[in-house]
């Protein structure tokens, strides 16, 4: 992944730094994975304002991500890498065998072209998902599933994954990527790799005005109260 930044030619760019989208190859996104996404902008079913600080934003849709990846030993190809405006790593749509689609957490360095699998004995190669007991020691994985057919709830978001550390009987070991050591049943299913986009966290919006559009950080006005004398 890449980063650019921009010219100063006005204010909000001085300090812009923003994603240049390389790995991203479309922005169409599939429309039978798509659902509505309403938003109510702090307002209740009379229209009265009774949460501040929310509105705004630009409207977006919802997409479908398969967290489970739980169509076991058909193979699967990567058609596209996707933006994703509901999470900071970028997701990618993956075509099986039997003409299904779906949306995954896209893994760091995959491409399009690329065809990964899940079940409990494929190899562990990145965008593969299996079993956290049959994988290798020191395994970097992402997408972690918490109790068996849950679907991943750790390391989601851009650029996170967990290292394998050590397999017990029962448990697996996972240093987290705040350094904590969690113990997790060693049947979950884990997919293989990093999420994608690590650089997330170098980018600047440059101006307020970039997450008004994100629907966050709408203005706010803090009554000064003066000490009393």
């Amino acid at each position: 992944m890449a980063t650019k930044k921009f010219t100063p030619i006005t204010p909000g760019l001085r300090y812009k730094v923003a994603n240049a989208y390389a790995e991203v190859t479309t922005n169409k996104p599939e429309k039978s994975l798509l659902v509505p996404n309403k938003r109510s902008g702090g307002r209740n079913q009379k229209g009265e304002m009774t949460m501040r600080y929310i509105g705004g934003g630009h409207k977006k849709q919802y997409r479908i991500i398969d967290f489970k990846r739980n169509k076991f030993d058909i193979p699967a190809t990567v058609k596209t890498v996707e933006y994703d405006p509901n999470r900071s790593a970028f997701i990618a749509l993956v075509s099986y065998k039997d003409g299904e689609k779906r949306y995954i957490i896209a893994p760091e360095g995959i491409a399009v072209g690329q065809e990964i699998i899940s079940g409990i004995k494929v190899a562990p190669e990145v965008g593969n998902a299996l079993q956290l007991g049959n994988m290798p020691l020191g395994s970097v994985i992402h997408n972690i599933e918490l109790q068996p057919g849950q679907g991943g709830k750790l390391a989601r978001s851009a650029g996170t994954s967990a290292q394998l550390a050590n397999k017990e009987e029962k448990y697996a070991v996972l240093k987290m990527p705040s350094g904590e050591l969690r113990k997790v049943l060693i049947n979950c299913y884990a997919t293989v790799g990093s999420a994608s986009n690590s650089d997330h966290a170098l980018e600047s919006m440059g101006k307020a005005g970039r997450n008004r559009w994100k629907e966050i950080g709408r203005a706010s006005c803090r009554e000064r109260v003066s000490s009393p004398v």
